[in-house]
């Protein structure tokens, strides 16, 4: 980084302070601060590149790129704190610079990919803070002769597929189901979707990556050491830096695969095809994935409802062969080849997603309307009992709109050590639960959530014990916690650790204590230094 200000600088300093900061010509000790802030960040990146475009409160472009990929509308009332700045660069030196100067000026920053996190994370803080809206950041570079790939940080998943798509439609990449979803978090917090039991995770796929350290520093896996390397693919990368790019491998996929959905209701025998799913799901064939989403719906009958069980195959060949497994392992299902449709691997991403419509909405970073959300998580280590699941269907269908998301290990996943990476949940989980809680209107939150917070209590005999299991990428502030002025409570992190990390939280601590002592990366569930 260059110290000192080009001409240009100055210029677009004094206009920035013009337009965004001031709306009269009295400077308070605030306006000060932020003049300090913002000739901070000018002085700090690299002179010659375009000056990093900074939104203050007073500018009418702020709240359209606040709420742009802000995802929760949880957090996205008129009583939600807001940054002081939201600053959107497309250079590295950029983010240096903001990482330097948030620190010099006492600033929490917060740094968004994507705007996934569930609890806000990203674009939320109960101390004056300052956003880094990776959105520029989205450059995918794609070596089809090395398949490998460069991906910035702010890269959607759908961006990512489509690219490599482009490519080679024999490549591709390991990772979630939602295309609008940034892999600067969804990489460093594991990620899976239909790959999951063919290749494991996203964050295995990582052989490099550049990250911004807390002294603004840039570094690769080399420079920044195995301890650092290691935690960053599945601990939460937010609490050690800013990630700029990924380097990961990519995989090798049929140029045909076939997919197929098929939905039971409790009345077309949905809970014996899910109690047998539970027993087959994990051990099927490594090219067949069988997730299971189960839906509240209205029944036949008026006024009453039932549940759905949408079964969703990815199996990466042609549809006979798929045929052949399912008579062989799941019969019950009684899966016709008219349910199947032969696609290529990046088309199966818009067929789950929204089909019927093209593939370049892959590259639409927001196709969809916002809602309130709320999730939980756990993991599955033994089938549930067919009375436990008709027991499960009672307390569903008291919810207003709730859906689960079952999705199937085994396989590659259970080849892969618990302690390789941070994500520890490998052998002997059967499947993920996601329940996910999404509403309309925001007078329905409470509700909402108590229902939520309920179900999820009623499952604990059910699911992983000592300690109940979470994923990171689902996060949930319900799991046990203490975050006071700004930093999370050791002792009490030790909780919500375990669950999401298991024996490998201490190590990430470990981590944490060597390369941020002081914690400046922190949020209500990063991982705390021991000082």
């Amino acid at each position: 980084m260059k110290m000192g200000f080009s001409i240009s600088s100055t210029v677009l300093f004094s206009i920035l302070l013009t337009f965004l900061l001031f709306s009269t010509s009295r400077a308070t000790s605030s306006s000060v601060h932020h003049e300090n802030f913002v000739q901070c960040l000018l002085h700090h990146q690299s002179s010659n590149i375009p000056n990093v475009p900074i939104y203050s409160p007073n500018n009418s472009a702020y709240s359209p790129i606040f709420r742009s990929s802000a995802r929760n509308l949880r957090f996205l009332s008129p009583n939600s704190t807001k940054p002081q700045f939201i600053i959107t660069p497309s250079y590295e030196s950029q983010v240096q610079a903001a990482v330097f100067c948030c620190r010099k000026h006492s600033l929490d920053l917060k740094v968004r990919s994507g705007g996934h996190d569930v609890e806000g994370l990203s674009y939320v803080s109960d101390v004056p803070f300052v956003i880094v809206d990776l959105v520029n950041f989205r450059k995918v570079t794609v070596d089809v002769e090395t398949k490998t790939a460069w991906v910035q940080a702010g890269a959607s998943l759908g961006e990512v597929y489509y690219r490599i798509g482009e490519k080679r439609k024999t490549l591709g990449f390991p990772a979630g189901f939602c295309p609008t979803v940034g892999v600067g978090g969804h990489i460093s917090g594991g990620g899976f979707g239909a790959l999951v039991r063919k290749y494991g995770l996203a964050s295995d796929q990582v052989i490099d990556a550049r990250i911004v350290n807390v002294d603004g520093k840039i570094l690769n896996k080399e420079t920044m050491g195995k301890d650092l390397f290691w935690a960053i693919r599945g601990g939460g990368a937010s609490s050690f830096g800013v990630i700029l790019s990924w380097k990961v491998k990519l995989v090798a996929v049929p140029a045909t695969v076939t997919v197929a959905i098929i939905d039971r209701t409790l009345e077309q025998g949905a809970t014996d095809l899910v109690h047998r799913w539970q027993f087959i799901a994990d051990r099927l064939h490594e090219d067949l994935y069988i997730g299971v989403t189960l839906f509240v719906v209205n029944a036949s009958r008026a006024g009453e409802k039932t549940v759905q069980a949408q079964f969703s195959f990815l199996f990466l060949g042609g549809a006979h062969r798929l045929l052949h497994l399912m008579e062989e392992n799941f019969p019950e299902l009684g899966l016709k080849r008219n349910d199947c449709t032969e696609m290529s691997w990046v088309e199966s991403h818009v067929y789950f997603y929204a089909r019927g419509r093209p593939l370049e909405l892959l590259l639409d970073r927001d196709p969809v309307t916002k809602s309130f959300l709320k999730i939980k998580t756990d993991y599955v280590k033994e089938p549930i009992s067919k009375a436990g699941l008709k027991g499960m269907w009672r307390r569903f269908m008291k919810g207003e709109s709730p859906s689960m998301l079952w999705t199937p290990f085994g396989a590659r996943m259970n080849e892969i050590s618990e302690f390789e990476t941070p994500y520890p949940h490998r052998v002997g989980n059967i499947y993920n639960i996601m329940y996910i809680g999404n509403w309309l209107e925001e007078k329905e939150s409470k509700n909402q959530i108590h229902w939520m917070r309920k179900f999820y209590r009623y499952m604990a005999p059910y699911v992983s014990k000592s300690p109940r299991s979470a994923y990171l990428n689902y996060k949930d502030l319900d799991l046990l916690g203490q975050y006071k002025n700004g930093k999370v409570s050791y002792s009490k992190a030790r909780v919500w650790g375990s669950k999401y990390f298991k024996s490998n939280f201490n190590r990430l601590v470990k981590v944490k204590s060597m390369v941020d002592p002081g914690n400046f990366f922190n949020n209500k569930q990063s991982i705390p230094p021991i000082n």
